[in-house]
């Protein structure tokens, strides 16, 4: 995909990702990554979404344990097998075998977050091995708190929101696009789950330094705000709650985007 991507209603369509949360073999959703509520099989709702019209599915393994990986495995490859959209599969992502294995199991692209924070090294080995397609940089980003202060005002954190590192965010966005990553994941971590819309101003923060495809994610509540996050630039436009629970179809939200003016597949 070109750079010139970002400029989307005249270019390339705009993608809808439902992201599944899996813990321990089913999905799970909370408001920012707390009070987990049962979502269901990660199977049956990756085959649903599919049919319902999404571009592309991102599962994202949030028990990483030893045993939590191995479901994954199992999970990653019996949705492969009947699901024809891309799949992306993100959580526990640690080194270049990692990736390797999973790519075999049937993922089409692979998310790191905290490993490729601790190891920036590891885009450039994922990029030149797999392409920079494969990789999709996923960051949990949210405005600084007390005692942390970036150029930016918007810091990087991991573990699900609750380690701050005091990173700022626009910079990583930028070393990982150099790095190779094909495209980044911005999840806000004060907006996730709270379905009051995406933190635009972030987004446009993040729009205005890269050149490759930008993810919004964190924050979806009604069709509008899918409106608003494509206004900012938005490639592609990932959300959970709302798909799971019933709030609003993937129809609904790509006819809104229409009606806006946006191309939508």
């Amino acid at each position: 995909m070109n750079s010139s991507s970002h400029t989307n209603p005249e270019g390339v369509a705009l993608r809808i990702i439902p992201c599944l949360d899996v813990d321990a073999g089913r999905v799970v959703k909370g408001v920012n990554f707390k009070d987990l509520r049962d979502a269901g099989d990660p199977v049956e709702l990756a085959r649903r979404y599919s049919e319902e019209g999404a571009d592309e599915i991102t599962f994202l393994d949030i028990s990483a344990s030893v045993e939590g990986r191995a479901t994954m495995h199992n999970v990653v490859e019996a949705t492969a097998s009947q699901v024809f959209v891309p799949l992306t599969v993100g959580g526990g992502v640690r080194s270049v075998e990692d990736v390797d294995l999973l790519l075999r199991q049937g993922a089409d692209k692979v998310g790191v977050n905290t490993a490729a924070i601790s190891n920036p090294e590891l885009i450039d080995q994922v990029a030149s091995r797999f392409g920079n397609q494969v990789l999709v940089l996923s960051v949990d980003a949210r405005r600084c708190g007390q005692g942390v202060s970036t150029p930016s005002g918007f810091e990087v954190t991991t573990h699900g929101g609750k380690r701050s590192t005091g990173i700022d965010a626009l910079m990583w966005a930028k070393e990982a696009q150099e790095r190779g990553c094909g495209e980044v994941l911005l999840n806000s971590m004060d907006a996730d789950g709270v379905q009051e819309g995406f933190d635009l101003q972030m987004l446009s923060a993040v729009r205005e330094i890269l050149s490759i495809p930008l993810i919004a994610s964190g924050g979806a509540g009604k069709a509008q705000d899918f409106v608003e996050a494509a206004r900012q630039g938005a490639d592609a436009i990932l959300a959970a709650s709302v798909f799971h629970f019933g709030i609003l179809t993937i129809k609904e939200v790509k006819t809104a985007l229409a009606s806006a003016g946006f191309m939508v597949r």
